[in-house]
């Protein structure tokens, strides 16, 4: 859910890592140092929709924290092309497309290089997940461990997807129609808080329209952006090689995905662990950041890396 920062919390000025040419921006938290996390959010949306509240409860936690925008998404480079206007066409149909999963999990090792890390804790949320998953896999020498919460298993494609999938909210969001301009803008990214938030939580609208304005370049209206995010096909190694730490996070409310797909992931992954909450959809409810944090530190414990410096 969407906040204001917490007092003594700063973002650095936004920067900006290079992989062949396009540009990925990102930004850490100023003045805190500690293990290397690195927070990969979902399908067309920018590093702002990770709640700075669950961000200072990782900083608090023991972590140096980093965000970044996936490529066509927020301040990173868009890729033209001329992908459906419906991004779920493209998850379900194998097309052309313009790049690759590998160019995507190629983007945060540009970002970990730029911040000089050499390795770290990788948490990614809905197709942030799915990235973090792949990332371990084809650059198994760069993350230390990794949290996927609320996402599909890397392995899935294709028609296989719908085992795990909910249409209903899908469907709903695909029709709505917004006014063109900020204003719309504001309205489509309110109604995709609402249908994500979680049943057994408070939703707070007057904080998901405040954030909305203070945010509203960032929203979810580039369907054909989201189209190239979610169409990029991956030809990486098998799930089941993954050898890292590994945390499985998932809503058991979630009106996106079924918790079997976390189920799949956690019982494909040697070792790892899942944690369904009661009562959690498609978000990340303030009530739980202490619990994600905690979790997320006792996963880093299990693995050895040298702190950062603020």
């Amino acid at each position: 859910m969407p906040e204001q920062a917490p007092p003594g919390t700063h973002w650095s000025a936004t920067r900006f890592a290079d992989n062949g040419g396009v540009r990925i921006a990102y930004d850490t938290f100023e003045d805190a140092g500690g293990a290397p996390l690195l927070l990969i959010m979902g399908l067309g949306v920018a590093r702002h929709w990770w709640p700075t509240g669950l961000c200072h409860a990782f900083a608090d936690a023991g972590f140096a924290v980093a965000r970044y925008d996936q490529r066509d998404a927020g301040a990173s480079s868009r890729i033209p092309d001329t992908a459906p206007s419906n991004p779920f066409r493209s998850l379900l149909r194998a097309r052309p497309a313009p790049y690759t999963a590998e160019d995507m999990t190629d983007d945060a090792v540009a970002v970990l290089d730029a911040l000089d890390w050499e390795r770290a804790h990788v948490f990614g949320h809905s197709l942030g997940g799915l990235l973090a998953q792949r990332l371990a896999l084809r650059h198994p020498d760069r993350v230390a461990s990794v949290t996927t919460s609320a996402a599909l298993p890397s392995d899935v494609a294709g028609l296989r997807v719908l085992r795990y999938l909910r249409p209903g909210l899908l469907t709903r969001l695909a029709r709505a129609r917004f006014p063109e301009g900020r204003e719309g803008d504001i309205e489509a990214s309110v109604a995709v808080w609402r249908g994500v938030s979680s049943p057994g939580y408070p939703f707070d609208e007057a904080a998901a329209r405040a954030w909305a304005e203070a945010q509203a370049d960032t929203g979810p209206r580039d369907t054909k952006a989201q189209s190239r995010q979610i169409g990029a096909p991956w030809h990486g190694p098998a799930l089941r090689t993954l050898g890292h730490p590994t945390l499985v996070l998932h809503g058991q409310e979630d009106p996106i995905l079924r918790v079997a797909a976390a189920r799949a992931t956690a019982r494909t992954v040697p070792d790892s662990r899942l944690v369904a909450y009661p009562g959690v959809g498609h978000d990340l409810p303030a009530a739980l950041w202490p619990d994600i944090a905690r979790r997320v530190a006792t996963l880093a414990t299990s693995t050895t890396l040298r702190p950062t410096r603020p």
